[in-house]
């Protein structure tokens, strides 16, 4: 589990800056998609990435982001499932901050 909280996560754009606005993946079979770069955010010394499909079937990814040996950023999935969840939730913290005066 990932113990963090939205104001220990800082934006970034490693992505943007080495990609543009999307960027192409390719999956199992080999088949490519395209994805906005929606969201790109670093918590704990690791950094991830929200994409969302384009087309007609829109899907939203959460991947981490990784430096290549050349030093350009990628994408990994996230195999762990409660990183997965955890990074999902703290996404929706930092987006939906909940206004604690209710």
């Amino acid at each position: 589990m990932i113990d963090v909280s939205a104001d220990q996560a800082v934006w970034t754009s490693r992505l943007k800056e080495a990609y543009g606005e999307t960027v192409e993946l390719e999956d199992e079979q080999g088949k490519s998609s395209i994805y906005d770069i929606i969201a790109e955010f670093e918590v704990g010394g690791i950094g991830y990435a929200v994409l969302k499909g384009t087309g007609k079937d829109v899907e939203y990814e959460i991947l981490r982001i990784v430096v290549s040996p050349n030093g350009l950023p990628e994408l990994e999935n996230i195999v762990d499932d409660e990183e997965w969840e955890d990074i999902s939730e703290l996404y929706d913290e930092m987006t939906f901050p909940v206004d604690d005066a209710e």
